[in-house]
């Protein structure tokens, strides 16, 4: 204690807890309670985001870490697909007017720049602007058609640099927010470079000539400079700062890198972080300060990909929203119903086996196993679950050879007992409410014939309530009687997966915002203002995507461990539980159980030791 105070002229504080704030970092204090000598550390590391929608690569990127823009690329075929991602997930935007791959981009997302890249025929000259939700081709196309060149900058201030047009280029443009002008060309002729920071500190480095590079150049808005070499020679990876202080991750040296390298200004370092999925033709936030950097889709070696990965250097540990495996069912089953919560779920009924097995069996979770509950009265699978383990509710379904059906059931958490018949017998419904305020809409009943029609339960009687705009069966559904919202399904002439989300208030549907991903047979949890939609089938293929909704939009969510459909789900958004189903590898009906765990954020507090 008085060598350190003599040393640094400062006395260490007596703390009873830790303190949790920037302004502690780099500062020692006594931690009373821990009787221990204690410090807060700032730590460079990657951490998962939620996926994108569309695996590709060779697109561009603008934005920021916490507002971030992904267009183009190629998926294949060349796209014009656009996603927006706000810090936690990727929601759809606007279409390019111009499908294309290895194309520029700059700028943010509300006014971001695309330009150049290669079509489906030719090489790009055409250049779009970006308003947070439309794509505009503008009447200024660059001078010389070209792709995998750098971009960066802003919309109205952007630069153009290097790429390849049928050879490698030297070539600059900058982009004033109607026309391109040529300007001083770059030392090093390169495609496949990485382009950060405004017009006037803008940083390329690292692509492609004859061999692998990994040089830097520096641009002041008139000329380029040479700066520091990187240390691992690479092309298309990604890179976010200036030319003060930059941030260069991933790529091909030709194999797939994950690493990370920081600039200083006049060299270029290794990072302890590197990306968890190693990828070359991945896009970047070309906005984001070399502190938190955004990393997304690619090619991984085998693969394109839909990962993303957020780069944070801070005082705080990261730890992203994931699901993790719960305790499994004792029944394997598929197209059961659930309802509950994440700690006290109920997994209703289902099929046990192909073909047509189903089952009556119910089974409760109290946040680590399940246990057996009372059976069922009929044997049903692709029922509707609602309500809770002790008030829980059970209506709808199918069963071969008896058909579909029109009875419901009510638990009180250990017995079944009967409850008022739907008009029409059916299955596949969207389910919300509780025992006594339920809802059923959409489903599909004899013979064939999918429904728009909802109806409401009052513990005893369901009643018409207001129609689906769209009739469709195999949907989501969650929320209560007067606040729902249904999404998703398969419409009347199958295939016909469907995006569409609809909101209802108690007596009639309205419009909600689109899912990123037509989908059917998924699983649900939450509420109106704040739902989960939970893997399911894509058609050919099942998927482990999730989507979270905030009562306007759907942006991806953290995925599920395991490819499913025919699943069923419980829970909160933020506490979610999803359960049973089958894989598309594997159509024998799961046990597997998964549980959705919040992102969480704590401070990197170190304790001093004499070792």
């Amino acid at each position: 204690m008085t060598n350190y105070k003599n040393i640094f002229g400062k006395p260490v504080k007596f703390l009873a807890t830790d303190p949790d704030n920037a302004e502690a970092e780099g500062q020692i204090w006594y931690n009373s309670t821990s009787d221990a000598f204690k410090s807060i550390v700032a730590l460079e590391a990657w951490s998962s985001g939620a996926p994108l929608a569309i695996a590709r690569n060779n697109f561009a990127g603008a934005g920021t870490q916490t507002a971030g823009l992904g267009f183009g690329g190629y998926q294949p075929p060349f796209s014009s697909s656009t996603e927006e991602y706000n810090g936690s997930g990727w929601s759809t935007g606007g279409a390019l007017n111009t499908a294309r791959a290895g194309l520029g981009g700059a700028g943010l997302q509300t006014s971001a720049l695309g330009f150049g890249g290669d079509g489906p025929s030719t090489l790009q000259t055409a250049t779009e602007e970006y308003d947070g939700s439309t794509w505009t081709t503008s009447p200024g196309s660059m001078n010389t058609a070209r792709k995998y060149m750098a971009g960066f900058g802003l919309q109205t201030a952007a630069v153009s640099a290097g790429g390849n047009t049928g050879s490698d280029s030297v070539a600059t443009e900058e982009y004033n927010g109607s026309a391109w002008t040529s300007v001083n060309n770059m030392a090093t002729a390169r495609r496949n470079l990485v382009g950060v920071g405004l017009k006037t500190t803008g940083l390329a480095f690292m692509g492609q000539s004859t061999t692998v590079l990994n040089s830097t150049e520096e641009y002041d808005g008139t000329n380029w400079t040479t700066g520091g070499n990187l240390n691992t020679a690479r092309f298309e990876g990604g890179g976010a700062g200036d030319n003060t202080s930059a941030l260069a991750f991933g790529g091909y040296t030709p194999t797939v890198s994950s690493a990370t390298e920081n600039y200083d200004g006049t060299s270029w370092s290794t990072s302890p972080a590197t990306l968890s999925t190693a990828r070359g033709g991945l896009a970047y936030s070309n906005q984001s300060p070399s502190s938190s950097a955004l990393a997304f889709g690619g090619f991984d070696g085998t693969v394109r990909t839909t990962v993303t990965e957020e780069y944070n250097k801070s005082i705080n540990v990261i730890t992203a929203a994931a699901w993790s495996a719960g305790g499994n069912l004792n029944t394997a089953r598929r197209g059961l119903g659930g309802a509950g919560t994440q700690t006290a779920g109920l997994g209703i009924g289902g099929n046990i086996g192909t073909p047509n097995t189903t089952t009556t069996a119910t089974e409760e979770y109290n946040g680590s196993s399940w246990s057996g509950g009372g059976n069922l009265s009929q044997t049903r699978e692709a029922l509707t679950g609602a309500g809770t383990q002790t008030a829980g509710l059970g209506f709808g379904g199918y069963h071969s050879p008896g058909g579909f059906r029109a009875n419901t059931e009510e638990y009180d958490g250990s017995t079944w007992s009967g409850g008022g018949s739907l008009s029409t017998a059916k299955n596949g419904l969207g389910g919300a409410g509780t025992q006594t305020a339920g809802l059923g809409f959409g489903g599909i009943g004899s013979p064939g014939v999918v429904t728009n029609v909802t109806e409401e339960y009052n513990g005893s009687a369901w009643t018409a309530g207001g129609n689906l705009g769209t009739a469709r069966r195999f949907l989501g559904g969650a929320g209560t009687q007067t606040a729902a919202v249904g999404f998703g399904g398969n419409g009347v002439s199958p295939p016909n997966l469907q995006t569409a989300t609809e909101e209802y208030d108690g007596s009639a549907w309205t419009a909600g915002g689109s899912l990123n991903t037509a989908i059917q047979s998924l699983a649900s949890a939450g509420t109106q203002t704040s739902a989960l939609a939970i893997a399911g089938s894509l058609g050919p293929a099942n998927t482990a995507a999730t989507e979270q909704y905030d009562g306007t939009s759907w942006i991806t969510g953290a995925s599920l461990a395991a490819v499913k459909a025919e699943i069923a789900g419980c829970g909160l958004q933020t506490a979610g539980l999803a359960f049973g189903g089958w894989s598309t590898s594997q159509p024998d009906p799961s046990t597997g159980t998964e549980e959705f765990n919040p992102e969480t954020i704590t401070t990197n507090v170190k304790t001093f030791t004499t070792s």
